[in-house]
């Protein structure tokens, strides 16, 4: 029974599901009714559903059925209707066929123009597709062109940015393309062109600043010579404006910026074509005459590959070796002034270039680096100077030479390179050039001591006198009283040894600028240089001209009376001095000159001079003494030679007025003493043997004629017959032989006030002795006068006895 419920339910789910489906069927469009129908099948009732679908059918049609009947007349109607339009339809068949015909007539060539259209259509259609891929194939073409320009226009840096854009931002969108691998495999290649290109324009750069190094530092010097020029008129001059700015704040720091459009023209070797600047124009700034671009270039393009460091490496290397050959002088330096400042313009331009590189890149070099190669340039340009200054002899060149290496040092110094090494081997020039000054200066002495007449300076005219007062500090009240003309004691030597000495001090005090002394370094380093040039070239000028062969007592008391003045006027030097350093002599440590000692010693050796002078003049007249030592005749006049001898003397010791007093006295005495000794001499020569009583008288009026000269005074400022003294010898002797007053000499011998207190026992026997031969030989030749001979035979007897008396007082003296 539930069996059978079973299917009744089921049977009328079918049912229902039919009746669906036919509703379906009824209300779906006829394309869409597939699934519907599909349903159908996939159950198992599609039979029953058959059969369900017969019967909808059937009713349908009794429908149709019913309403056809229904509206009959209508569809009879409407049958007469579509029977007239089949007529017209026909006919508009065959217009339509017609215009068809006439339309695919009219029509081939509509079809064969849109096959035309079709195939430009195509056409078209390729042009824009390849218009668009050359689109994106142009801007890697544009960019490689640009590379291309660049790398002909030598724009490297440029030419390796384009490179970097074309690799990394436009070749991989065309990388497809078989050009563009051609491109890619082209890039490694550019690169090293690139490298080795700015390399090359490197290479051309060192080159040329090696070559123009000089320009450069030349230029440098002038700029701080001209900043000098200008402190110089600040100091001088009350300050108004602004502030003085140092070469470092003139620095022209260069557009680094390597994007530049223009072409590579002579500038790019690295020296721009300057003219020469006049001196009194503005001087362009060193670094305006250098293009660095080359070296910046360099620079960024091996940045960019990595390859930094290389570079470095190899600018340091280059730079090296160009130092050391900038420091290598020519030999031939110490001949001209040029040559020292070739090479200083040289390492000027060396260190100007690096001081830049420094500046304005960051690590190509460094500070370490920079004052390395300082070091060795200032040892190797300390060297060669020492060397090739030693060489020169001219102090002109040395001063010329020590001005250039002040600005050189200044130069440098701006750009921040220590220097007091070179200021220190400035102070050994110093005395190479006090050596050179002295070497000239004894030469210009010697001329005005050789050209000097010796003469005191005769004046005309206030104005002469005025000259020459002007030229040497003299103040004599009774000489400005006396009328013109008159004369000033001195020699024209005097004023222009006092000129030269001044001239000298000025040129000390040349050397001494610029070298940032402190007044007393100047004051001690002028004065210890004059006292060399007082106390040794211009003593030994003097000592020279005082023992020349020819010289003349007067050419000797002109000297003296020369240097006497000379010696007062070194008060005036001393102040001098001090007027141009400012440093008083009371000072501390404050050298003196030695002007005084030097013109003392010169005029002492002149007094000495005019002693040995007058000796030899008196020795020369004495070489004419022609005494006849046997002659028996008394005579009554002193002898020729002996009044031509004191004639001489009057005249000579008149000249010396102008001597101070003391030196014509010493002088004087000093010739009567050498008259006296020589004429003693004369009387006890070996050779004159034999003498006779009338040669003794005759000898005796020549001294007689020289106690006269002494006693005229022929020197003012004796005391009564002090000058007669140097004959004392002589006379005592002479009187006591001429008198004969033996007894006397023996009884009062030894006691302090006797007669003959001068003469010596061995003098008087010598003499004696000359006349016992006389008188044995007279007595000899005159043996056939028995008459005689007894008072000869007596006189002789008497000599022999004192002769004897003589001899016991010798050897009595000597026991």
């Amino acid at each position: 029974m539930e069996r059978g419920k079973m299917a009744e339910a089921e049977s009328l789910e079918t049912a229902a599901e039919h009746e669906r489906i036919l509703r379906e069927i009824e209300s779906t469009d006829t394309a869409c009714i597939g699934p519907t129908l599909r349903s159908v099948y996939d159950g198992e009732e599609h039979g029953r559903f058959m059969e369900k679908l017969e019967t909808r059918i059937r009713n349908h049609d009794r429908e149709i059925e019913k309403m056809c009947n229904f509206h009959y007349q209508g569809f009879v109607d409407s049958i007469t209707e579509l029977l007239k339009v089949r007529g017209e339809a026909q006919k508009l068949k065959n217009q339509v066929t017609d215009t068809n015909r006439k339309l695919q007539h009219e029509g081939k060539e509509l079809v064969i123009a849109m096959e035309e259209l079709k195939q430009c259509r195509l056409q078209q259609r390729n042009i824009s597709a390849t218009v668009d891929k050359l689109m994106l194939c142009l801007p890697v073409l544009e960019m490689y062109s640009k590379l291309r320009d660049q790398m002909k226009t030598k724009r490297h840096y440029p030419a390796l940015k384009t490179l970097e854009h074309l690799e990394h931002t436009y070749l991989p969108q065309v990388s497809h393309y078989r050009f563009c691998k051609v491109m890619v495999d082209n890039i490694p290649k550019l690169r090293e062109e690139i490298k080795d290109v700015s390399m090359s324009d490197l290479k051309d750069f060192l080159e040329s600043i090696r070559k123009h190094s000089d320009k450069i530092g030349e230029t440098a010097m002038k700029q701080a010579q001209q900043q000098r020029n200008l402190d110089n008129i600040v100091l001088q001059q009350p300050r108004i404006g602004s502030k003085r700015k140092s070469k470092k704040d003139t620095y022209i720091i260069f557009d680094t910026e390597i994007e530049s459009t223009s072409p590579k023209s002579e500038q790019d070797s690295g020296i721009l074509d300057v003219e020469d600047e006049e001196d009194d124009e503005e001087v362009p700034g060193a670094q305006d005459l250098v293009d660095f671009s080359p070296v910046y270039r360099c620079l960024h393009i091996y940045s960019v590959l990595g390859a930094r460091e290389t570079f470095e490496n190899y600018y340091r290397k280059q730079r090296r070796k160009q130092a050391r050959l900038v420091l290598q002088p020519p030999s031939n330096m110490h001949e001209t002034l040029d040559g020292y400042r070739k090479y200083f313009n040289q390492i000027v331009g060396f260190f100007v270039v690096e001081d830049h590189i420094l500046h304005t890149t960051q690590g190509l070099v460094n500070r370490a680096y920079i004052d390395e190669l300082w070091e060795m340039a200032l040892s190797k340009t300390i060297a060669a100077l020492r060397t090739h200054s030693s060489y020169c002899s001219d102090p002109n060149l040395v001063l010329d030479l020590k001005n250039l290496i002040v600005l050189f040092a200044d130069t440098l110094q701006v750009y921040g390179f220590p220097v007091n090494q070179l200021f220190d081997m400035l102070l050994e020039i110093r005395d190479q050039y006090s050596e050179t000054l002295l070497k000239k200066w004894a030469g210009i002495f010697r001329n005005i001591l050789d050209s000097d007449n010796y003469s005191p300076i005769p004046v005309t005219s206030e104005e002469v006198y005025k000259k020459v007062v002007g030229q040497f500090p003299f103040q004599d009240i009774e000489l400005e009283k006396q009328p013109f003309p008159k004369k000033f004691p001195f020699s024209e030597f005097v004023p222009k040894v006092y000129n030269q000495i001044k001239e000298f001090i000025y040129a000390c005090l040349k050397f001494s600028e610029d070298l940032h002394l402190s007044s007393t370094e100047v004051d001690d380093m002028i004065r210890k240089s004059t006292n060399l040039l007082l106390t040794r070239t211009l003593s030994n000028c003097l000592q020279n001209v005082i023992k020349r062969k020819n010289i003349g007592l007067t050419e000797l008391v002109q000297i003296i009376i020369n240097t006497t003045h000379l010696e007062k006027s070194c008060k005036y030097l001393e102040e001098f001095i001090t007027n141009i350093t400012n440093v008083l002599p009371e000072t501390v440590h404050t050298t003196k000159l030695y002007g005084t000692t030097t013109f003392k010693d010169a005029r002492h050796a002149a007094e000495e001079e005019i002693y040995t002078n007058l000796n030899q003049k008196i020795d020369q007249f004495l070489q004419l003494a022609d005494y006849d030592w046997m002659t028996g005749d008394l005579g009554n006049k002193a002898s020729d030679y002996l009044v031509d001898l004191i004639a001489f003397l009057r005249s000579t010791f008149a000249v010396f007025t102008h001597l101070p007093g003391k030196v014509a006295q010493t002088a004087c005495m000093s010739a009567c003493k050498h008259l006296a000794t020589s004429l003693m001499q004369l009387l006890l020569e070996a050779e004159v043997r034999q003498l006779t009583l009338g040669a003794l008288q005759q000898f005796n009026l020549d001294v007689r004629e020289c106690e006269q000269f002494a006693r005229s005074g022929p020197v003012p400022g004796f005391q009564e017959d002090t000058l007669q003294l140097a004959f004392i010898d002589l006379r005592q002797l002479l009187d006591l032989f001429i008198q004969w007053d033996w007894s006397t000499y023996l009884a009062d011998y030894g006691q302090p006030n006797c007669k003959y207190l001068r003469v010596n026992p061995v003098t008087a026997l010598t003499l004696l002795e000359k006349i016992s031969r006389e008188m044995k030989d007279t007595s000899r030749k005159n043996n056939m006068f028995a008459q005689f001979r007894k008072n000869e035979r007596d006189k002789q007897k008497l000599i022999d006895t004192v002769a004897k008396q003589l001899r016991g007082l010798i050897s009595s003296h000597h026991s």
